[in-house]
């Protein structure tokens, strides 16, 4: 890979509730971005910015310097990257891939080993933050690959969020998957913290605020806290996507031999949610399966239910 100037030529493959915030920084900052979706239909406010957009994946990385994609699973990326028209072989022979999905660190690893080959670089880079510190531009971006293709993608990560670099490929999905591990199992904690105030006949929101301040406090309280008193289960977070997860985060315990119970406990409750048709709900949602298990007993008893809408 040859040494380049800084990129101004943005690719963007995925563009949806995180892809299409994400999109908005890098067109706000002025790079140039050229898109593409597999529903065209979602790139039309992007364009309206100033975005281009592609008809195929390959017309999308003709030009680029850098290549990112926001894609929903292993699956989705294998085929955008090496499937008939992928981005591997149409990219131009400098470009960087950054693929920010979350996946398996098994993947990206195969990923980098398979690109290298080819001569391209490529970065795994992961994010935790959600569609509010994607359209803040606050996002926290766990990032493997090699130190070069880490320093010319610095200043494409800069208006997404702050970029850490963990290690080598890979590593940013190991990172994720700890973030997704720490953040559910918390989750977790609210969920059985706010329905004990309220079985036990105190206003849980007005609990949740009182600890806010203390030990407790944490973005998870913050966020998902606040959703679970307000009822608002309109995903932030899609459930179906977590189980993926925490289902990577299992896998690898296991290869490891270590036991992670907490984990475990939450994901076959997400997992019972998504088979029952929970899968596009928020995280917070995690407060339905409480309650059922516990009825009568109910988070602010008094406030109806927002969830997501049928399509």
């Amino acid at each position: 890979m040859t040494q380049k100037t800084e990129p101004r030529n943005i690719t963007f493959i995925g563009i949806g509730l995180m892809g299409s915030r994400m999109t908005a920084r890098l067109l706000g900052a002025g790079y140039a971005v050229t898109i593409w979706n597999r529903s065209p239909e979602k790139c039309a406010p992007l364009v309206a910015l100033g975005a281009v957009a592609a008809a195929t994946p390959a017309e999308a990385v003709a030009k680029a310097d850098v290549v990112i994609t926001m894609l929903s699973a292993a699956p989705a990326v294998e085929e955008i990257y090496f499937g008939p028209g992928g981005i591997a072989e149409a990219c131009p022979q400098d470009c960087i891939l950054i693929d920010m999905s979350s996946l398996a660190p098994a993947f990206s690893r195969d990923y980098h080993a398979r690109l290298a080959a080819m001569g391209r670089g490529h970065i795994d880079a992961p994010v935790s933050g959600g569609v509010n510190g994607a359209e803040a531009g606050t996002l926290a971006i766990m990032a493997g690959g090699t130190v070069e293709a880490i320093d010319r993608a610095r200043p494409v990560f800069a208006p997404m969020g702050q970029m850490f670099h963990i290690g080598d490929g890979g590593a940013g999905q190991i990172s994720k998957l700890v973030n997704q591990t720490i953040v559910h199992v918390t989750i977790g904690a609210v969920t059985e913290g706010l329905l004990l105030a309220a079985s036990l006949g105190v206003d849980a929101g007005k609990v949740r605020e009182a600890i806010g301040g203390g030990f407790c406090q944490s973005r998870i309280l913050e966020v998902h806290g606040a959703r679970m008193v307000e009822r608002n289960f309109v995903a932030g977070g899609a459930l179906q996507y977590v189980v993926k997860d925490l289902n990577g985060a299992l896998t690898e315990a296991k290869g490891a031999h270590l036991a992670l119970p907490l984990t475990q406990k939450v994901a076959d409750i997400y997992r019972d949610m998504v088979s029952t048709g929970h899968g596009d709900y928020d995280h917070a949602s995690l407060l339905l399966a409480y309650e059922a298990e516990n009825a009568p007993h109910r988070v602010s008893p008094g406030v109806a239910d927002k969830v997501p809408a049928k399509i």
